[in-house]
């Protein structure tokens, strides 16, 4: 019996499996997919939690990836832009690099990793019978890392009366990127382009969300920002464009009885804030940091999975409901919107403001 199972071999099931590896834990660590490969994703690293990328990739056999810095934001909405700047400045990481380096990581630290391995089924509150492709595991306590829309979910439903959205992400090269994240917003959906490293080469990541009815790919998501279509006349695709759907919005859930879910699992953030990344590496490490306790006799499983939620709720949640304000604000109608951009156009500041509240 393994003292903790992950499933999900994300930058939120990798950070909870080395930090559980180095506290002693023994660790089984299970991916569906397969490493390294390209994921919807705007690919931006916050300043906040590069100190933890480091830390969870510390050694010579595994270096943090080295990608272009971000120190400022554009945000192109309507016929305005507001400018404000990035600071500390963020990290832009391709997750074709990034999930790849977290997921040796965690072999290196003694996590029992496998990959191409499919949870099916989770049965127990503690110790859990987790049922894959290949056979059945038992363990003390464990992570689910698997996703926004998880099959060992089964409190998640969809609302067929609401309107669909997708996520459609490739790479492009351009003739001079600039260290800038930029989010182009249009009526139901926005597209965010920065600066990345691929393969020696500088290239921009392109990353849409978009209701299914206005757009289904990049090109249609182009033609609906003037701006980002003129832009786009010089780009050239470098990657296969990936895509990823339903994108689904609710409160947090950051524990199911004594489960505790990290990354998505827990809750999906509002992508333009850039703050995904940043979220799963902290509620993986969280999660490991709260089992510790346990998985050395000092608390129950229950105390655990209450510090946890207690600890994500206090820290991590503000995030969501601060992203969730700013959608709100965006979806305004027309004159409500252009009096709230002249706003902020003439204070910097409150902007400036808003980027800190989705750190």
């Amino acid at each position: 019996m393994y003292d903790l199972a992950i499933v999900g071999g994300g930058p939120a099931g990798t950070a909870a499996a080395i930090t559980a590896a180095r506290a002693g834990m023994t660790v089984l660590l299970l991916e569906r997919g397969r490493f390294p490969r390209h994921k919807v994703c705007g690919e931006f690293v916050s300043a906040e939690s590069l100190s933890i990328l480091q830390s969870l990739l510390a050694g010579p056999e595994r270096p943090t990836p080295i990608g272009p810095h971000i120190d400022r934001a554009r945000l192109f909405v309507d016929h305005a832009v507001l400018n404000t700047v990035v600071d500390p400045p963020a990290q832009s990481i391709a997750r074709y690099e990034l999930d790849d380096r977290l997921w040796h990581a965690a072999m290196l630290s003694g996590v029992d990793a496998r990959q191409q391995m499919t949870t099916t089924k989770i049965a127990g509150d503690g110790p859990f019978i987790i049922n894959t492709s290949v056979g059945e595991f038992t363990a003390r306590s464990l992570v689910d890392a698997s996703g926004r829309w998880s099959n060992l979910n089964q409190q998640l439903g969809i609302d067929s009366s609401q309107k669909k959205w997708i996520g459609l992400k490739a790479h492009f090269s351009e003739p001079h990127p600039i260290s800038s994240v930029d989010l182009y917003f249009f009526e139901n959906g926005y597209c965010g382009v920065q600066p990345v490293r691929q393969n020696g080469h500088s290239e921009v990541n392109v990353c849409a969300m978009v209701r299914s009815d206005v757009a289904s790919s990049l090109p249609d998501v182009f033609d609906c920002h003037a701006a980002l279509r003129e832009r786009s006349r010089t780009w050239g695709q470098t990657t296969e464009v990936v895509s990823t759907s339903p994108l689904l919005f609710r409160t947090p859930q950051p524990t199911r009885g004594n489960v505790i879910c990290a990354g998505d699992a827990a809750g999906f953030v509002d992508p333009f804030v850039g703050d995904g990344i940043s979220l799963a590496l902290r509620s993986g490490t969280l999660a490991a940091q709260c089992l510790a306790g346990f998985c050395s006799g000092k608390i129950s499983l229950e105390d655990a999975a209450q510090n946890y939620r207690a600890t994500y709720n206090h820290t991590l949640l503000p995030v969501f409901q601060t992203s969730s304000k700013i959608r709100r604000l965006l979806a305004l109608p027309y004159p409500a919107r252009a009096v709230l951009l002249l706003l902020f156009g003439n204070m910097p500041a409150l902007t400036r403001y808003l980027v800190r509240r989705t750190r």
